[in-house]
């Protein structure tokens, strides 16, 4: 009798045993793709490709990691700067910014370039596109656009204190550079970006052989 009564308990504890497993087997999630799925395997790859195509992107970041251009105005003259009436504005300067590519391992590609002269934050010159430039790896490049146009429409404000500042014998203008540049290492070449290029100087009206002499400047920029 104690033989049989041991053989239903041991019978008892299996099935039991038996039912819990079932349950563990019904409650666990479902495997969307089986060990050997291809799509599991696809997927295990596109991740490991972006993560090492990642790692690529910012090791080379960091090894060439490009600083902006320097621009600096380094002489200007003003052969006329007069308004006239209903407010326009004639004008007809020449200024030499010089530009400098700090970089040791990346050049700098200007697809497009312009520049133009502001005065209260107001063009008061037309755009002048300038020419695509290629800026070679610590290098420098001197511009010496031409800029002006007879009969530029401003507000009564700008006039005014165009005159305003004329009488005080000082006048504070802005030179502005706009365009586009890529940054070129080796083969790499990155997508466009915006480059904007504010310089601002003062002239005093000390006239010599009729050109406005610039005796001071400040410089700012860029910005991208």
């Amino acid at each position: 009798m104690a033989e049989e009564h041991n053989h239903e308990e041991v019978q008892h504890h299996q099935t039991s045993m038996n039912d819990v497993n079932d349950k563990r087997k019904r409650m666990a999630p479902l495997s969307t793709y089986s060990p050997r799925d291809p799509r599991r395997t696809f997927c295990t790859f596109i991740t490991v490709f972006l993560l090492l195509a990642g790692l690529t992107v910012l090791i080379v970041w960091l090894v060439y990691r490009p600083h902006k251009p320097q621009f600096t105005v380094v002489g200007a003259a003003i052969y006329d700067l007069n308004t006239t009436s209903p407010p326009y504005i004639s004008t007809s300067m020449q200024f030499t910014l010089v530009t400098r590519n700090p970089n040791k391992r990346v050049t700098i590609i200007y697809d497009k370039l312009s520049a133009y002269v502001s005065y209260r934050n107001q063009a008061i010159t037309p755009p002048v596109v300038l020419p695509p430039l290629y800026h070679e790896k610590k290098s420098t490049v001197a511009l010496s656009p031409v800029l002006g146009g007879a009969g530029v429409p401003v507000s009564v404000d700008v006039a005014n204190g165009l005159m305003m500042d004329e009488g005080y014998g000082v006048v504070a203008l802005r030179v502005v550079l706009l365009g586009r540049l890529r940054w070129k290492a080796g083969a790499i070449k990155t997508g466009r970006y915006g480059v904007y290029v504010k310089c601002d100087i003062w002239y005093a009206q000390a006239r010599e052989n009729d050109t406005l002499i610039v005796p001071s400047i400040r410089h700012e920029g860029p910005s991208l």
